[in-house]
């Protein structure tokens, strides 16, 4: 027994007619956009945390013992080197009170400049109008001591009151102010990428190209968040570059690797320039793309209106110096 074949109508469509399928022309993968990501829930920690927790108390605690026996011995058999003792256990304990201060400064900036993202994204999606003027409003106050966004506040401050959709607030805000820090973060990545290619193709070793192509990408990162307002300190930098390396994952930016080989195969470079110049220019493109994925998380704002930046706009020349 055999069954006839039967048309079911789509949901959403009406019945005998298909679903209106849009087809764009495919852009270059490796100049694909930048989407900032929000990083996933860590699971709640649980005993590997506590033990780590409790194993670095009783450290401290044994260190403080340590110092305390070694001044006390010290004041006993010899009075003045136990001052002196005492009196760089204060210094120490000082610094060790400013750098855990700067680390925390440096989270807490983070986490207020990836917190404005967030809610300028939210505002934009449901058209929120008081959520965009909230984001604004802290956008002013994150800048109000940067000179070069003055003239931008001074424009919001006057505009404040004309504006009234969540988009277009957020888009003159994104205008005012970090148009100039978007500048200076775009030649921060193009100069990175230049030297990246520049000493990775006249370097004697492997390992130095690996070396000096780490050290920048960890430079220029550090270079986009501080233009941005970031100032990461060790721990905020490495919370930073987890979410750059996230942001990289899930934009294929790691994996672009056969695209940048095939731009170059494309340019006719593989005829034209040495295996080593080949090398320079791809760790050019990479640390460009690092870049580019710093800018779309340090920036506290999405890209609203203006343009994203492409690996094209901030590494482009080295493909054709290469020619």
């Amino acid at each position: 027994m055999t069954t006839k074949p039967r048309a079911f109508p789509l949901a959403g469509t009406e019945e005998g007619r298909g679903p209106t399928i849009t087809v764009s022309a495919d852009p270059d993968a490796f100049d694909a956009p930048l989407v900032p990501v929000e990083e996933p829930q860590r699971p709640r920690r649980g005993w590997g945390s506590l033990l780590m927790a409790s194993v670095g108390g009783l450290l401290v605690i044994a260190f403080g013992f340590w110092v305390e026996r070694l001044v006390s011995g010290l004041l006993a058999l010899y009075p003045a080197a136990g001052f002196v003792a005492i009196a760089l256990a204060v210094v120490a304990a000082l610094a060790f009170l400013v750098i855990v201060g700067r680390e925390l400064a440096g989270l807490l900036r983070e986490r207020r400049i990836a917190a404005l993202h967030r809610r300028a994204s939210d505002a934009l999606i449901a058209r929120d109008a008081a959520g965009a003027a909230s984001v604004v409003a802290d956008l002013v106050s994150l800048y109000g001591g940067r000179p070069e966004t003055a003239a931008g506040r001074a424009a919001l401050a006057a505009e404040a009151d004309t504006i009234i959709d969540a988009d277009d607030r957020l888009a003159m805000a994104e205008q005012a102010l970090l148009t100039p820090f978007d500048a200076r973060a775009r030649q921060a990545v193009a100069v990175s990428a230049r030297q990246v290619a520049l000493v990775t193709a006249v370097s004697p070793r492997a390992i130095i190209d690996v070396a000096f192509t780490l050290y920048a990408a960890a430079r220029l990162v550090r270079i986009v968040s501080g233009i941005y307002g970031g100032r990461p300190g060790t721990l905020g930098f490495a919370r930073l570059a987890r979410a750059v390396a996230g942001q990289l994952v899930v934009t294929g930016g790691m994996a672009a690797g056969d695209s940048i080989i095939g731009q170059a195969m494309g340019h006719g470079l593989a005829a034209r320039i040495s295996a080593k110049a080949g090398e320079g220019v791809l760790n050019g493109l990479l640390t460009a793309r690092i870049g580019l994925a710093a800018i779309a998380v340090c920036r506290p704002l999405p890209f609203v209106r203006a343009p994203m930046p492409t690996v094209s706009e901030v590494a482009g020349d080295l493909l054709r110096k290469a020619e």
